[in-house]
């Protein structure tokens, strides 16, 4: 690993415009304590203390972006609802731009509630979730200012990353128009997929983890690295890819490139880690500027595995800023 090459590509983060498309989500945490059990139901009783809103999904991706000095452009739609508003505050409130946000009388704004729980002086842990699932319309009005917006951003960013959350923002048929665009314009474009991995062929890095690799394909891979290395060389098959990023959990990261053997990057720091959530939204985010910043592909798994290390260490959907990840590398 060469230092100071990559402390010089984490420079190069400032101010890049990067086109975030994807399905955006509110989070909702209610807080509360619980000290006896309902006498109606064998249920805690929760007594209500506050309330919180941030960003999911897409969401995070944005989040991480800014944090670490980049200008992301988010692109997706979201309901005329409640939730929808909330949305569009939080992005204001971050000084993100709202103009490819766009607002559909027919849709619902995917709601997710987590209920914490606890004791006065304890850590609050979550208890349930409630999901408010919605999947965006295919209407051809909203798909051609989808299509326009994108087209029309692209030609300005160095970068495009796609959220995939299964909510059906990222549709097919203009996922194929935006690629020939980003070819067009040597752009290249990253993708996180829940659900349909196998559904962007094209692109030019994806970074599922290893559960998602075993969707896809239907294998199971255990942990075995020659198991995972076959399935890699299936899905970049498949995908017409240059490289696939595929997440380990303890195990670390995994690069595989065409032509070359594979790059496996063990976890960076310790592996009793605080909290995964958002992790995988770090690595694609730090994945994307590095690219953008003009890193090789292994440069940008390097980046992303020592991201991935710090915000795991943190609570919740987490961020790092470019002097956490310039001390990580000179660690």
């Amino acid at each position: 690993m060469d230092k100071q090459k990559l402390i010089q590509i984490v420079d190069r983060f400032a101010n890049l415009r990067i086109v975030v498309w994807g399905d955006f989500i509110l989070d909702e945490r209610l807080y509360g304590t619980t000290r006896r059990i309902s006498r109606e139901a064998p249920v805690l009783i929760l007594n209500y203390q506050d309330q919180e809103y941030s960003l999911g999904g897409a969401g995070n991706s944005l989040q991480n972006l800014k944090a670490l000095g980049a200008f992301p452009i988010p692109v997706g739609v979201i309901g005329r609802d409640e939730a929808g508003k909330k949305v569009l505050s939080i992005l204001k409130s971050k000084k993100m731009p709202t103009e490819w946000i766009y607002q559909e009388k027919s849709h619902r704004t995917p709601l997710k509630t987590r209920i914490l729980a606890g004791e006065d002086n304890t850590r609050k842990q979550q208890i349930l979730r409630i999901d408010r699932d919605a999947r965006v319309p295919d209407d051809p009005a909203l798909k051609h200012r989808l299509l326009r917006a994108l087209g029309h951003l692209i030609k300005d960013c160095p970068a495009l990353l796609i959220s995939d959350y299964n909510y059906d923002t990222v549709k097919e048929d203009i996922y194929a128009e935006v690629l020939r665009t980003t070819q067009k314009n040597e752009v290249p474009v990253t993708v996180d997929s829940r659900f349909r991995l196998l559904s962007f062929k094209g692109v030019t890095v994806a970074t599922p983890n290893e559960p998602e690799v075993e969707e896809a394909l239907g294998v199971e891979i255990a942990g075995k690295d020659e198991t995972l290395r076959r399935a890699a060389g299936r899905i970049l098959k498949k995908l017409r890819s240059p490289a696939l990023l595929v997440t380990r959990g303890s195990r670390g990261m995994t690069l595989f490139e065409k032509s070359r053997p594979p790059f496996a990057i063990p976890v960076h720091g310790t592996t009793d880690i605080v909290d995964v959530t958002g992790a995988g939204d770090t690595v694609i985010s730090v994945f994307t500027l590095a690219l953008a910043a003009g890193a090789s592909f292994r440069e940008a798994a390097e980046l992303a595995n020592l991201a991935g290390g710090i915000v795991v260490m943190k609570k919740g959907a987490a961020t790092l800023t470019p002097g956490e990840l310039k001390r990580a590398i000179l660690s």
